[in-house]
């Protein structure tokens, strides 16, 4: 868990600043500290007073939490003075720290300065001790000492020429723009760039969302390691937040966004009982708002799943030969199918990473399957699909329509399959009749692989509208029961029970 410090000013209303940042970083996986610059006597409508502490006891908060605690990530916001700018930069030179997010927070939504020219000086030369600096638009005129960027075009180029100024990457975000489009990217000191598409969303909530997306980016990224990957997931993350910022009824002004969202009329992000260092939790594998959600809501399926007979007799070494032959012939069945289903994917992929990831994933799916045919099964012949597979298959293939829904229907065989591989890989001991089985699906390579796939899937959601991620989610949760149907199959075509599905109702 990415431990994070947050040094910024406060807001007692609870939207902006260091309230916003342990919000955002808790919600994305970090633990959250805090180090106030600024005291804030604010509401949703404005800021009617400052208070900002002596540098020295600013200096003193730093060096205690220093002198404790292992600081992963550094989010920096309002910073307010000269004075203080320059006591964290000397506060940094002394403690280096992983990773340092910079929120330039210079210039305020109504367009007015919240800077003197000289702290504006002071906050330029803090950026080469930034690995990351965030601004918006304004804020990036000022930073980079241009006038401000007249388009998104505009903007990008500001973003290079800073970052090859300053040997930082530059966040540049696109919600002062106009249109019905806000885009985000990554512009990295060497000129790599990696934009983000996004939609604007119509709505008053939105205090906070630039503290808000500092931190949860510098946690992602603490995560991670992956700058274009920690904006994509923070993104996909804000999205959500902001669109149900509204539902929160807070202040009569510019309300928050909802940090939380994720917890909001399902269940938690990580269940208390969840095992620990399992797959399952979102947040360690880079999970979004969408794959956090649907996994915590097929929660009963899975449990399900580790009760069924085969799972239990297959941990437990005692599965009857037959019965695990029985599963693998139809597993090779199935993943002939799974492969075309993938190759699919990669068909209709929107960029060329994703098309590559799908891709490998064919080739993937056809080793195993020829390993489970020679290795396991002597070669045998195809065999017709029993009821479940073929009941899997053409969910696949009726999922296969658009891009989105496909992929949320694919996930399920990665994640799945990883989670109870994770779990079981401890009885793969020596003399273990299914140890090759069982270390197979707990492979470093194969969580890799699932990692990625969660990311791909938490894009095409991100990109997509709200009936396409219901879509999606439907796809995902039947895939989720068609496993277990999977798992419960007995030889005789039969399966034991049917799972708990308070997904079924969709």
């Amino acid at each position: 868990m990415p431990r994070v410090l947050s040094i910024a000013g406060s807001d007692p209303s609870g939207g902006a600043g260091i309230h916003a940042d342990l919000k955002s970083i808790g919600a994305n996986g970090g633990y959250g500290m805090a180090v106030v610059t600024a005291l804030t006597a604010q509401n949703t409508r404005g800021v009617t007073d400052v208070h900002v502490p002596p540098v020295a006891f600013l200096r003193g908060q730093l060096d205690t939490i220093a002198a404790d605690i292992t600081i992963d990530a550094v989010k920096i916001g309002m910073l307010g003075t000269t004075a203080v700018i320059d006591e964290v930069a000397v506060w940094l030179r002394a403690h280096p720290v992983p990773v340092v997010v910079l929120d330039p927070v210079m210039i305020a939504t109504s367009g007015d300065r919240l800077l003197d020219a000289d702290a504006e000086d002071a906050l330029r030369r803090m950026l080469p001790l930034a690995d990351a600096v965030t601004p918006n638009i304004p804020e990036l005129a000022v930073i980079a000492g241009e006038p401000r960027a007249e388009g998104w075009t505009d903007a990008l180029a500001q973003a290079q020429r800073v970052a090859a100024r300053d040997g930082v990457v530059v966040i540049v975000k696109g919600g002062h723009l106009t249109g019905a489009e806000a885009p985000d990217a990554v512009v990295t000191a060497d000129g790599v760039l990696t934009e983000i598409a996004g939609e604007r969303i119509v709505t008053t909530s939105t205090h906070g969302t630039g503290c808000s997306l500092s931190s949860a980016l510098a946690t992602r990224y603490a995560a991670t390691g992956d700058w274009a990957e920690a904006l994509r997931q923070t993104k996909h993350w804000l999205h959500a937040a902001i669109e149900a910022g509204a539902a929160l009824e807070v202040g009569e002004g510019h309300g928050p966004v909802d940090h939380f969202v994720a917890l909001r009329d399902r269940a938690p992000h990580v269940a208390a009982d969840e095992p620990a260092g399992s797959v399952g939790d979102p947040g360690s594998w880079g999970g979004g708002v969408f794959t956090a959600a649907a996994w915590a809501r097929t929660r009963a399926v899975r449990e399900a799943i580790d009760d069924v007979w085969f799972v239990r007799q297959l941990a437990d070494g005692d599965l009857p030969a037959e019965d695990f032959a029985h599963y693998l012939r139809q597993d090779a069945r199935y993943l002939r199918d799974y492969a075309r289903m993938l190759a699919r994917a990669s068909t209709l992929a929107p960029t060329r990473d994703a098309q590559a990831f799908w891709a490998d994933a064919v080739h993937g799916s056809l080793v195993a399957e020829l390993d489970l045919h020679t290795t396991w099964l002597g070669g045998e012949p195809d065999i017709d699909p029993s009821a479940a597979c073929r009941a899997y298959l053409e969910h696949l293939a009726a999922s296969a329509d658009r891009y989105e829904t496909l992929v949320a229907a694919l996930l399920p065989c990665f994640w799945i399959y990883i989670d109870i591989g994770r779990r079981l890989a401890p009885r793969a001991t020596t003399g273990h009749p299914y140890r090759e089985w069982l270390q197979t699906y707990s492979a470093p390579e194969f969580a890799a692989a699932t990692r990625t796939a969660i990311g791909y899937v938490d894009d095409a959601a991100g990109a997509a509208d709200g009936e396409t991620r219901e879509r999606m989610a439907v796809a995902f949760d039947a895939a989720a029961a068609f496993e277990y149907a999977f798992f419960a199959q007995r030889a005789d075509d039969t399966v034991v029970r049917t799972p708990p599905m308070q997904v079924a109702d969709r």
